[in-house]
């Protein structure tokens, strides 16, 4: 494969059979490594713009594509919408004319390489919506041409890319390997973490064939660190899917741990901390409120519901599922048992949610379990505010409701105040000292000294 940018290294898997080089193929990596290749990035959410931007940092021509408009001229102005993708960053390449963003895709023809980054939620019935999928890969083969790389990065269901996608292609009468090529390069994202970012986070790549194989990795290696070669698309969609439900499963285990605990009249922080004291053989999670965020919520669905068209069902994905979907009322019990050491109901108490995201220190509220234990305390009675600095509002079933001030009346007057994102921007001393009763579903309070009985603990 092509060297990548000085210092760069590749770690990869042998390939299965030699490439079958052809003027295609040779003429799209002569065009990478002269960082000539122009790209075309579907999708400018959180997966694809953070990845626009990285590419065109390492020199290459970049076009964002996204159907929002209101996004796409945002981002024309310099304005971004992502926590990790700091307006300076975004700035500094649309001067030096390195990227851009479209709403039509009119242009996507010239693109040399199309990285397809949209969503893949759940229906209504929990079942894959790959609507966007299909949506996108149609946009794509109605400009397809001989020299084009095609990546889906969406997280999907094992045999999606060879399945349905590259039908859609084929019926173009291009052939995959020869005209064009396509792989699966399922992303990894962790919004907000400070140690691993797009280009130091080893990146999977699965091709059609191993000519799509090789036209991946260089351009992915050429600004990433480490792109990691699978034997087929199937290998490194599974693999997505393994990731993201071993930490589905984990966190339902340690979810049940807290139920466990809270039985045994023990506190789960301690008793996970005192386990993790142990150098070997045991992996640290921490119960919450719930899964959050676009992935851990979602892609284990589409493990199980894979295996289900294979007459087989994923005992350990749907149990941890149904403990992790149970936490939201979890938490309304800990109100509620809060609510009654003061004598007070539900009905009529004033509660303060703090953090609404999915996690500390971000924006991102996507299938976010606070929603749900404001949704659930609401239903009981209870008048309901929130405060979170990186949101200011949220849709709700019952209108839009605005971030309140974390002021010193806002939290004496509630009757309780519920943690579920604990940003490490709030003084929990000062919320402790103020609040009558806390609810802690993230152990944001662990360092307070206060009566343990105005605080409980998931």
């Amino acid at each position: 494969a092509p060297a990548a940018d000085p210092g760069v290294q590749m770690t990869t898997q042998k390939r299965s059979a030699p490439v079958e080089r052809g003027p295609a193929l040779e003429t799209l990596l002569t065009k990478i490594r002269a960082r000539e290749a122009r790209v075309g990035v579907i999708g400018q959410g959180y997966v694809g713009l953070p990845l626009a931007v990285v590419m065109a940092e390492a020199g290459f021509p970049v076009v964002g594509y996204d159907v929002a408009v209101d996004k796409v001229e945002a981002l024309n102005q310099g304005r971004s919408y992502i926590g990790d993708i700091p307006d300076e960053r975004l700035k500094a390449q649309l001067d030096a004319g390195l990227y851009s963003a479209r709403a039509t895709f009119d242009d996507l023809a010239d693109a040399d390489v199309v990285s397809i980054c949209v969503p893949t939620p759940l229906s209504k019935t929990r079942d894959p919506d790959i609507s966007y999928i299909v949506a996108a890969s149609e946009n794509v083969a109605k400009r397809l041409r001989p020299g084009q790389l095609i990546v889906l990065e969406s997280t999907t269901y094992p045999g999606t890319t060879e399945e349905l996608v590259l039908p859609i292609f084929e019926a173009t009468g291009l052939t995959c390997g020869k005209d064009y090529f396509l792989c699966f390069s399922p992303e990894r994202v962790d919004p907000g973490n400070p140690r691993f970012d797009i280009r130091n986070t080893p990146r999977l790549m699965g091709g059609i064939t191993t000519a799509c194989i090789e036209a991946g990795a260089a351009m992915y290696g050429a600004f990433l660190e480490n792109v990691v070669e699978m034997s087929s698309t199937q290998a490194a969609e599974m693999a997505k899917l393994l990731e993201n439900t071993f930490r589905a499963v984990n966190i339902g285990l340690v979810n049940e741990v807290a139920l466990m605990c809270r039985k045994l009249g023990l506190e789960s922080w301690e008793v996970i901390d005192a386990a993790a004291t142990k150098p070997f053989g045991f992996m640290r999670f921490y119960p919450g409120p719930g899964l959050g965020g676009h992935c851990i919520p979602v892609d284990p669905h589409y493990l199980s519901w894979i295996l289900k068209t294979l007459n087989y069902t994923a005992r350990f994905v749907e149990l941890a599922s149904e403990v992790n979907t149970s936490m939201p009322d979890y938490v309304v019990e800990l109100v509620t048992d809060a609510l009654n050491q003061e004598r007070k109901a539900v009905n009529g108490s004033r509660v303060v949610v703090i953090g609404v995201a999915y996690k500390a220190n971000v924006s991102d509220v996507r299938e976010s379990p606070a929603l749900d234990v404001i949704e659930l305390i609401r239903g009981r009675g209870a008048e309901i505010v929130f405060h979170d600095p990186y949101v200011p509002s949220i849709r709700t079933p019952h209108g839009t409701m605005e971030s309140q001030p974390l002021t010193d009346e806002l939290l004496s007057s509630a009757d309780v105040v519920v943690i579920t994102a604990a940003h490490s921007s709030i003084d929990w001393r000062r919320v402790a000292a103020l609040a009558p009763a806390i609810v802690d579903t993230r152990n944001a309070t662990r360092a307070v000294e206060a009566p343990t009985a105005r605080i409980l603990k998931i």
